[in-house]
């Protein structure tokens, strides 16, 4: 199956360096990141989630490990609003041009505001984050990423 998304697209036209891993995705998981990262053998702290919020009633996206939680004062506060919640999956992927399970911060149909995760840094130079297609997860720094995404490291998770 071919690896050319609007994702890996967006990557490769900013010269950064990455890696394409695929693994099987089942549909109706519960928590997809934590299935994607044991699927592809790499550490939940390390495969990172991308969510589609909505702060104030504007779109953004957020970007935190898989095996944490998001704390929606927090995203509020890191986009300076003062109240966000989950976007619903529908408006999501339209926003995005991605389905739900396979949305990447990069190359999104439409631009929104993103923050990372500021502790992800931390856990790993290298994070892996969905590749734009269900089953394709892409691996590279976190530095690129955040530059590409064109991301700011904010606190995001619940503590």
């Amino acid at each position: 199956m071919s690896t050319a998304t609007p994702a890996t697209q967006a990557l490769r036209h900013a010269g950064v360096a990455f890696r394409t891993i695929e693994y099987d995705y089942v549909a109706g998981q519960d928590r997809i990141g934590l299935h994607a990262a044991e699927a592809i053998g790499v550490p939940p702290e390390r495969v990172l989630k991308t969510l589609m919020v909505e702060v104030d009633g504007k779109p953004a996206c957020a970007v935190i490990p898989s095996d944490r939680t998001l704390s929606m004062k927090r995203v509020a506060a890191a986009f300076g609003g003062k109240s966000a919640h989950m976007m619903p999956p529908e408006k999501a992927e339209r926003l995005t041009g991605f389905h739900t399970g396979g949305i990447s911060p990069f190359g999104q149909k439409r631009r929104v505001p993103v923050a990372f995760e500021a502790t992800a840094e931390a856990e790993a130079e290298e994070v892996v984050i969905n590749g734009g297609r269900r089953g394709l997860m892409v691996a590279l720094a976190y530095a690129d990423a955040l530059r590409v995404a064109e991301g700011a490291a904010r606190p995001l998770i619940a503590e």
